[in-house]
């Protein structure tokens, strides 16, 4: 088989999601949603041969992959070395039906002859419990049930259940149709369904992608990273994943091999903010209604479930051997038992624009302003304490720049609802607390003998994170001390065009991988300060690390070029969007320049 690494696309619907290879084997898939047992689970099984479903086709010479066009369905063509040809849609059903969206926990393969007489198998091996096969199955009329010891998965179909049992090469004479998800009767014509419920898709997504505010210059780039971030959320509750996957390593045998299928509200506004900029406003209200549940908890967390209240204890997958047999893989995250103080100002500024923007139905009050106050008063408390910062540090906690300038963000943004709101004694209160921090910060935070803002209070070392400072207002662009630290990130921190978070060492070792997202961040502070050409020539050049479909992942490996870590990353697909946008030519621009 071939090692296509991370060039996979994802197929989903707001409550599941699947990952498949160029040559349409289903390598990854959570059921019943995206954090739950992974029926298919091939992607982080080594050389085992296990949790998957593909068609193979006897003698293939080439294939074709791709999503088709501004959706997220996937058609894939195989051909054998007679010329003969297979096309295969890979789909979750996704669209409006009684003034409500259907969105069910199934995918959807519809398998057609396209050119002479193509031979296939049709294999289909599921798993369950993170790794262990299902051997338990039985067959009924036109269904193959699958049975483990605590799921249970049906595979509909009207292809011939023996060569699917037996893994037997049939030819392929006519359309075939698979659904695969909860072990229920499927109460319709098998044809005629999965085809309306191609159709129907299919037509959901373009007008979704029809519906978006984008840029003039690099559309597709932007409407495939939209539709990446829409099937990262999870609909039934608003949060929104970081990434479909959990240990793809940050680096070879790096040991850094982490479980992203959890909502990190610092990733999430990030993506709810790429998202509102592109007029996708409804990803918005339900993330803020996911966040406001989460406000009111005594406890605030970095890091939730999809399920705010499902627990997120960390444990090993001891039936999976990790992605190209590079583990450990694990189950759930600990970054959830963690301190992180930017987790407050991430949470009011998501919620901001319940205040001002007026195209939502229901504005924000003071009910509303009364409960992030609640959040303002533990940035207000936490500000200067020591946490595990932005890029979570499992051995050590320091005041970190970016926490403590979060925690100012919450607290300035407070003071500006308030004065929205009318609430003039709070809006002074909170205004009165973001200048202190503010002054108290950018004296502390600056090292004269860096000649820079640092990673943190009393330490040399330098963090990317720092170049948001102006994005969120702590700083002036133009401040001298600012462009003095660009200086020193751009010495220390950058390796040819990637940006490195940082370049010290920690719990783990030096890091051997750029984060994208830091990439995104020089770039746009490149562009405030005016060089543009520079700026222009860094994002066309992070552009050409999107896989075939136009993905990213978390990182770049600095010796061989290739995506690592977790996949599809929300955050470096938030940073796409939002980089892309900043740069872009105006729509009025677009007849008379090149």
């Amino acid at each position: 088989m071939n090692d296509f690494g991370l060039d996979l696309a994802v197929i989903g619907n707001g409550r599941t999601a699947a990952l498949l290879e160029p040559s349409s084997r289903l390598v990854r898939w959570c059921f019943p949603r995206f954090d739950g047992d992974p029926i298919f689970c091939r992607l982080l099984a080594g050389d085992e041969e296990k949790g998957f479903s593909d068609v193979v086709l006897d003698g293939m010479v080439d294939f074709t992959s791709d999503y088709v066009r501004n959706t997220a369905v996937v058609s894939t063509v195989l051909t054998d070395r007679k010329g003969a040809a297979v096309k295969i849609t890979d789909f979750a059903p996704r669209f409006r039906i009684y003034d409500r969206t259907f969105r069910p926990p199934q995918l959807v393969r519809i398998i057609e002859p396209v050119a002479g007489m193509p031979r296939i198998t049709i294999r289909f091996r599921p798993a369950s419990r993170y790794g262990v096969p299902m051997p338990l199955k039985s067959i009924g009329s036109n269904h193959i049930t699958f049975r483990g010891s605590d799921v249970v998965i049906r595979l509909t179909t009207d292809a011939p259940l023996s060569y699917i049992d037996r893994e037997a090469p049939f030819v392929l004479t006519r359309p075939l149709y698979l659904v695969m998800g909860p072990d229920e009767p499927f109460p319709a014509d098998l044809s005629t369904t999965c085809r309306e419920f191609a159709d129907r898709t299919r037509d959901y997504w373009t007008e979704w992608v029809r519906r978006l505010s984008i840029s003039y210059d690099w559309q597709d780039v932007i409407i495939r990273a939209a539709i990446t971030l829409k099937l990262s959320n999870f609909e039934e509750t608003g949060g929104i994943i970081a990434a479909h996957t959990t240990s793809i390593p940050e680096a070879p045998k790096s040991g850094r091999t982490w479980d992203y299928r959890f909502c990190w509200l610092r990733d999430a506004y990030f993506v709810v903010k790429a998202l509102n900029r592109l007029g996708a406003t409804q990803t918005m209200e339900d993330f803020i209604s996911f966040i406001l549940g989460i406000a009111s908890e005594e406890v605030v967390r970095p890091v939730y479930s999809i399920v705010p209240a499902d627990g997120m204890d960390e444990e090993i997958a001891e039936h999976l051997s990790g992605y190209c047999g590079d583990g450990p893989v694990r189950i759930g995250n600990a970054a959830a038992g963690q301190i992180q103080h930017d987790t407050y100002g991430s949470i009011i500024l998501a919620a901001m624009p319940i205040f001002f923007d007026r195209r939502l139905p229901r504005p924000g009050d003071a009910g509303l302003f009364q409960l992030l106050e609640r959040l303002g008063v533990l940035a207000e408390k936490s500000a200067f304490e020591p946490d595990a910062g932005i890029w979570e540090y499992r051995g050590r906690m320091r005041v970190h720049t970016h926490s403590v300038a979060m925690c100012w963000a919450g607290c300035n943004r407070l003071a500006a609802i308030a004065t929205h709101l009318g609430i003039k004694d709070r809006a002074a209160y909170w205004s009165e607390v973001a200048n202190r921090i503010q002054t108290r910060l950018l004296d502390e935070a600056w090292n004269e003998k860096r000649g820079a803002f640092t990673a943190g209070i009393g330490v040399d070392e330098l963090d990317a994170s720092v170049l948001l400072l102006p994005d969120i207002g702590l700083v002036e662009i133009s401040d001298p001390r600012f462009l003095r630290t660009v200086d020193a990130i751009e010495r220390e921190l950058l390796r040819g065009k990637h940006v490195m978070r940082y370049a010290s060492e920690d719990d783990f070792g030096l890091p051997e991988s750029a984060f994208l997202i830091c990439r995104f961040w020089l770039i746009d502070v490149w562009w405030k300060l005016g060089r543009r050409e520079e700026a222009i020539d860094m994002f066309n050049d992070a552009l050409q690390y999107r896989n075939r479909y136009g993905l990213l992942a978390e990182d770049v490996h600095l010796q061989n070029n290739q995506l690592c870590g977790n996949f599809p990353q929300t955050y470096s697909m938030a940073g796409l969007i939002l980089t892309a946008m900043r740069l872009s030519r105006s729509w009025e621009d677009r007849y008379w320049h090149d």
